[in-house]
């Protein structure tokens, strides 16, 4: 994909302060308890969708980030299973990578933005560690790019990567989480191709999972690059939050959906929000969420249709968040390993 601007140009050339954004968007904005960061080419995108948009909601901050009464500060249990070597290994066949901190924008819901605020040892770059816990649990056959966001790193730094996870024989699925294409698509760049294509010779399956909450985010720039990956043979799912004052509409979701299968996107993961501290304020129900999502069954093929999900507090593991027989919550739900957890 060409363009006039280096990606990287583009990402230093950002707002970081209370004082950058009311100088941005000429309005005023709360100091809050987390770090502000947000590319200039992407604020130009939330200025022009305006306030109380699904753009603005996202990513600029509001005073209730500052409540820490409420919410968890690991809403999903990654201290649980983090093995402090970049890996944290939940599931029995995969583990999800840590290389870096960074992410191309800070989104004001992050499940793990306490995590990210506070360098939390999660991140420790350890990675011979990492690699000698793979040789000693075989049984791991996937890696997973998270972070941070991996596609910030450079691409000589990915290929690395993949290279030394390639000399493991057990390891034969990688994918990588990333927002990057949606926030700075300059980034997805020949060099990055080539890598994403070289990685599908390493391993047997090779996937790039975007982050994307409302068809708004998909302007004709992250339209063209995620073609670049889709028309290089690069298989592309999508996951996205349910977020109060977001997407939260089934019209919201079957947008989005739709939009994504028309450029050959598979749907995967409609995650239901996590009890972050500092982002409660886009949280809610599970019977909301489930009336949300159900209409979507009637409106949108399988083939199009995520997976409901919800992470279960304190590092159970995902499951399920739809339910069939009743929009109702229980109260408990059945983690990874088959187990009924009381959650309320």
């Amino acid at each position: 994909m060409n363009t006039d601007r280096d990606w990287k140009e583009e990402f230093r050339d950002a707002l970081k302060t209370a004082a950058d954004l009311k100088d941005f968007f000429e309005a005023d904005f709360p100091e809050v308890n987390y770090p502000l960061f947000i590319p200039k080419v992407f604020a130009a995108k939330i200025l022009h969708a305006g306030p109380d948009s699904p753009l603005w909601n996202q990513f600029l901050p509001k005073s209730e980030e500052n409540n820490i009464d409420i919410g968890r500060l690991d809403p999903i249990g990654d201290k649980v299973h983090a093995k402090n070597n970049q890996l944290i290994h939940r599931y029995e066949n995969r583990a999800l990578f840590t290389p870096t901190t960074v992410c191309p924008i800070l989104c004001r819901y992050c499940f793990r933005k306490n995590e990210l605020a506070s360098s939390d040892e999660i991140f420790d770059q350890k990675f011979k560690e990492a690699i000698a816990y793979l040789q000693v649990y075989p049984e791991i056959n996937e890696i997973i790019f998270t972070g941070g966001d991996p596609f910030i790193l450079s691409n000589e730094k990915i290929a690395y990567y993949l290279q030394e996870f390639s000399e493991i024989e057990s390891i034969k699925y990688i994918r990588f989480h990333t927002r990057t294409p949606i926030i700075l698509p300059s980034r997805i760049d020949e060099g990055l191709v080539a890598v994403l294509q070289s990685s599908k010779e390493l391993f047997k399956r090779s996937m790039v999972m975007i982050h994307v909450n409302h068809d708004s985010e998909i302007t004709e720039d992250v339209e063209a690059a995620i073609k670049e990956l889709t028309d290089n043979g690069i298989e592309v799912f999508s996951q996205s939050v349910l977020l109060k004052g977001v997407n939260d509409s089934t019209e919201a979701l079957y947008e989005l959906f739709s939009k994504l299968a028309d450029m050959k996107v598979r749907p995967y993961y409609l995650h239901h929000p996590d009890e972050a501290r500092g982002a409660m304020h886009f949280y809610m129900d599970l019977e909301t969420g489930r009336k949300i999502f159900a209409p979507l069954h009637n409106k949108l093929p399988g083939w199009a249709l995520p997976q409901y999900i919800i992470d279960i507090p304190g590092g159970e593991g995902k499951t399920q968040a739809y339910n069939p027989e009743s929009f109702e919550f229980s109260g408990s739900l059945i983690n990874r390993i088959g187990e009924k957890v009381k959650i309320r």
